[in-house]
């Protein structure tokens, strides 16, 4: 690169070449590096995982636990996709479990915490997706209607039953905890690429007589630099001159009903299809670290490339080999 030097002596960058480094970046993104299949067949993973085979990994542990030990063990993954447990919304009987703390503040800044030790694994061109919907704080104490929907989801008194704070949770308030989250993450450094919106078509109504009924959850991408592996070509949208254009921001996606064994907030694989295919590049690696019931891992399966998934609970684990070993040829023996 050429250099000239000012009247004090000091050394110039080429301007030319200064303007070529955003597109070199740019291009390197598109060829991310992707982890060796020996690195991933290591002995440490395969002793520590719950079942394992060449494509697939299953760490039955707490989600901190797990990413500690993949970033021990130097694992890099290219796609982390995930929901995570939403605010009060289910009691899941693990312990050290999120989603139950006494205050929406303290359960965001546990998440970030966790989003936060996924860098230690994701490559710095790697991208995260996160879905989680919101939740209103009551102040109602233990519900006791028969409606089925809430039936299903209440355990007795939930965090925002209990009396408020007068700031945030106050009755009949909608916490923004989707968007709490992003800016926390914004404020720990990483980049807001997208707050996508998944439209539910036909939801279950809400029986509620004084607001609209909600149909909607978000996902999140975030991303560790300005540079990041992104190929649209798999879902883009096709404009009238034949050119290839990004898929949008809105996703119509019915949601899933019934459960899967006794997993009662599983999410479609359509919903993770634009994160997997645009931000996993050939043979990549995909981790979701509330694996829940495999949805991602299945979804990764199918079309070819590695996952891997952190779950506490060892029912869900068990859930998680039957639909794996649902799509595949390849046996795969529980530990």
């Amino acid at each position: 690169m050429s250099q000239t030097k000012n009247s004090a002596g000091r050394k110039l960058v080429d301007a030319a070449a200064v303007q070529k480094r955003p597109l070199t970046r740019a291009n390197e993104a598109m060829s991310p590096q992707v982890m060796s299949e020996e690195a991933f067949s290591c002995t440490h993973l395969q002793d520590a995982a719950y079942y394992s085979d060449d494509s697939t990994l299953v760490l039955h542990m707490d989600v901190r636990d797990g990413l500690k030990l993949l970033a021990e063990a130097g694992v890099r993954v290219n796609c982390v996709v995930t929901s995570p447990p939403f605010y009060g919304q289910r009691d899941y009987d693990v312990e050290r479990q999120i989603g139950l703390e006494s205050h929406p503040s303290a359960f965001i800044s546990e998440l970030a915490d966790v989003f936060d030790a996924t860098r230690k694994v994701l490559a710095d061109n790697g991208s995260l997706w996160v879905n989680l919907g919101d939740t209103y704080w009551s102040g109602k104490g233990e519900h006791r209607s028969g409606e089925t929907k809430q039936s299903a989801r209440r355990f007795g008194i939930r965090p925002q039953d209990k009396k408020g704070d007068g700031g945030w949770c106050v009755p009949k308030q909608l916490l923004l905890i989707p968007h709490r989250l992003a800016i926390e993450m914004q404020d720990r450094g990483w980049l807001v690429r997208n707050d996508n919106v998944w439209v539910k078509p036909n939801p279950i109504p809400d029986q509620v007589r004084d607001r609209c009924s909600m149909s909607h959850e978000y996902v999140f991408h975030f991303a560790k630099e300005r540079w990041y592996y992104f190929d649209k070509s798999a879902v883009g949208r096709t404009s009238e001159s034949g050119s290839t254009l990004p898929p949008l921001d809105t996703w119509e996606v019915p949601p899933v009903r019934g459960q899967a064994g006794r997993h009662k907030a599983r999410f479609s694989q359509e919903l993770v299809r634009i994160p997997i295919l645009t931000t996993t590049p050939p043979r990549g690696v995909v981790l979701d670290p509330f694996a829940g019931s495999g949805t991602s891992l299945v979804f990764a399966r199918k079309h070819g490339f590695r996952a891997i998934g952190i779950d506490a609970k060892r029912e869900y684990c068990d859930l998680m080999v039957r639909q794996l070993e649902s799509v595949s040829e390849t046996k795969i023996g529980s530990k």
